[in-house]
């Protein structure tokens, strides 16, 4: 009888400790461990990340990091580190977070438009990803990759697309690219390489004509019209005679994009280069900036008229004022140069 007693008590202390255990670890696995006041944060691991590293930057979200450590070591995650963009939300427990860091990659949104340059691009989505600027250059410029797709470093810019992506944050320089390349395919359906066509043109003039009517325009509701004058020019044989390539082939030549020209100086017309469409005619060997999709539907879908000639139109800025002949021409230049004459602009 004493000894049931006795192991009757035995197995209660048990009981009772295996509960306290069993409390503890619940309580490490369950109990809420934010210790930040937004509804959410975000941890980015880059993809050499160490559980240290990890840890490093989950210190300041948590309240018991102490706890989080032996959640993380009994679910195996310690040596199982997994790089990406991942959201923890308030309020979460060790076990929630754990599952949120392991599996949880949420993509990002990468944004980027009227870019002037490759190394432009890469700049703007190198913040984005964890990609560094010199790694996607790298990619962007590659000879074998530019050769195998049909491009050249002068076009290469046409490849990517003004828009907004979804991107996983530990996406590499070679991933992004291919997605690019994979997006231009999409872009160029059978019916708007039909248009370009129409217009005398391949997806990558279409591209650089674009480029040119953007500078030329910011109101995307002219931009058929601006267009269409290129187009009457290219297909008639005239230079195409556009300012922004100049401004380009300055900034090229001098090798400073930093610069900012106002206004075209007739030395700048003698600009030796390939860009500059007042020396020679065509398109330029490739497009001086990264235009919207409305500027390249603008291109392939232009308005037709019988324009050569426009300026800007001071009465109605943004706007301006077409012309059929050199002599209409001339008198729309008036008012412009004495506008600007006036603003004191001389570069």
């Amino acid at each position: 009888m004493y000894i049931r007693k006795i192991l009757a008590a035995t197995a209660l202390i048990g009981l009772v400790f295996a509960g306290i255990f069993a409390y503890m670890i619940y309580g490490k696995f369950f109990s809420p461990n934010t210790a930040f006041n937004n509804d959410e944060a975000h941890l980015y691991i880059p993809s050499d990340a160490t559980y240290a590293d990890v840890r490093k930057d989950l210190e300041p979200l948590l309240q018991d990091p102490v706890s989080f450590d032996e959640v993380a070591e009994r679910k195996g995650y310690v040596n199982a580190v997994k790089p990406g963009h991942f959201i923890i939300k308030k309020g979460s427990n060790n076990n929630e977070i754990v599952n949120a860091i392991r599996s949880g990659n949420i993509p990002v949104k990468i944004s980027f438009n009227n870019q002037e340059r490759l190394q432009n691009l890469a700049g703007r989505v190198g913040i984005q990803i964890e990609a560094d600027s010199l790694e996607l250059l790298k990619a962007f410029t590659d000879e074998a990759f530019l050769k195998e797709h049909g491009f050249e470093e002068e076009t290469a810019l046409t490849m990517y697309l003004p828009n907004t992506y979804e991107f996983y944050w530990n996406t590499s320089a070679e991933e992004f690219r291919a997605r690019m390349l994979q997006e231009y395919k999409r872009f160029w359906t059978p019916e708007r390489i039909a248009k370009a066509e129409a217009q005398g043109l391949n997806p990558k003039q279409v591209y650089t004509l674009a480029a040119i009517v953007q500078k030329e325009t910011a109101r995307a509701d002219e931009r058929p019209r601006v267009a269409g004058v290129y187009l009457n020019r290219l297909q008639n044989g005239w230079k195409l005679d556009a300012d922004p390539t100049v401004i380009y082939a300055v900034k090229k030549s001098q090798d400073d994009f930093d610069q900012v020209i106002k206004r075209v100086l007739y030395r700048d017309l003698e600009t030796d280069s390939p860009y500059n469409t007042y020396k020679y005619g065509g398109l330029p060997p490739g497009p001086i900036f990264m235009p919207d999709l409305s500027a390249i539907n603008a291109v392939l879908n232009p308005e037709k008229h019988e324009y050569y000639f426009f300026v800007a139109d001071v009465s109605k800025p943004g706007y301006h004022l077409f012309a059929k002949t050199v002599a209409q021409h001339n008198a729309n230049r008036k008012q412009y140069i004495d506008w600007i004459n006036a603003q004191g602009i001389n570069r």
